[in-house]
């Protein structure tokens, strides 16, 4: 066993070992999270425990010190998420330690994450490849402006019937099958479909998380059937906190969130390693449609 992947090591003066992430406290779990100010809840960290598998490094003394998760799709790809180090433990190897773990549980697939600006560096050390940005827009969602559909075209809540073809819309999107986490998703979240002579083109779901609400995936073919499935979220959530996480840096669908009072906060980059995650920019072709809205960071 390399010294990247022991069960346990010196770190800050204190001996460090790895536990299953089930094992720990979700309180805890939280506090880690805070303590390099991001947004998850106990209930979001419960979410992703329920969906996904990871690790934690814990000390003598039960302290959480930091953790990592993946996220299996199928046999051939899962993402990466939930890496956190403890602030006074970034500069010594805490994170490469935690992803050497990670990265022997998912050996042999093709691996995509987002990594923050902090993180990115360690990423590379690991040949992990940049894609593309992913730009966190937020704030109190402003009344969204007016949506004129065509007569064609209705806009509707998601009903239990329409899973197959939301899973179906999002397999095209993100290139694997997601069926048992749009479930779960699904069962936490309200739900707008678009519907184009009989058939369902575009959905979006938005749930709790973080400080108020996230939309979250969102799958469309075009920006104007992105902004109609969106829209209604945007409305309900008028003097909330909002939050959607995108690729689409400029555009109609970029101007909306601006109008929604949604404005970039911050940015990671998508990485991969292995066959890139992202179609390639002349990849889109048709009305082949694309995911405009992560369902998070970790997830994808």
């Amino acid at each position: 066993m390399s010294a990247l992947t022991s069960e346990s090591r010196l770190v800050d003066s204190f001996e460090t070992r790895i536990t299953g992430i089930d094992s720990v406290d979700l309180d805890k779990l939280h506090a880690l999270s805070m303590s390099v100010a991001w947004p998850h809840r106990r209930e979001d960290w419960q979410f992703l425990r329920e969906f996904g598998q990871g690790i934690a490094a814990i000390d003598e003394i039960g302290r959480i010190l930091g953790s990592a998760m993946w996220f299996p799709y199928d046999d051939r790809f899962a993402t990466i998420g939930m890496v956190i180090t403890s602030p006074r433990l970034q500069a010594n190897g805490a994170g490469q330690w935690l992803m050497g773990h990670a990265l022997d549980q998912v050996a042999g697939r093709n691996l995509g994450l987002n990594a923050t600006r902090a993180a990115r560096r360690l990423y590379l050390s690991l040949n992990f490849v940049r894609e593309a940005p992913v730009f966190q827009c937020q704030g109190e969602a402003i009344a969204p402006p007016d949506v004129e559909l065509p007569p064609s075209v209705a806009i509707r809540p998601v009903e239990a019937e329409d899973l197959e073809a939301i899973v179906e819309l999002d397999r095209l999107a993100f290139g694997t099958d997601r069926t048992l986490l749009l479930t779960q998703l699904m069962a936490h979240s309200k739900g707008v479909v678009l519907v184009r002579a009989g058939r369902i083109e575009a959905f979006s779901l938005c749930r709790r998380f973080g400080r108020g609400h996230v939309i979250g995936p969102v799958v469309a073919s075009s920006d104007a059937d992105a902004i109609a499935v969106v829209h209604p979220h945007a409305l309900e959530h008028t003097g909330s906190f909002l939050r959607l996480d995108t690729r689409e840096k400029v555009g109609i669908f970029a101007d909306f969130l601006s109008r929604c009072g949604l404005a970039v906060f911050d940015f990671v980059t998508t990485m991969s390693l292995g066959d890139p995650w992202l179609p390639s920019p002349g990849g889109q072709v048709g009305h082949r449609p694309k995911t405009y809205a992560l369902v998070s960071q970790a997830l994808g």
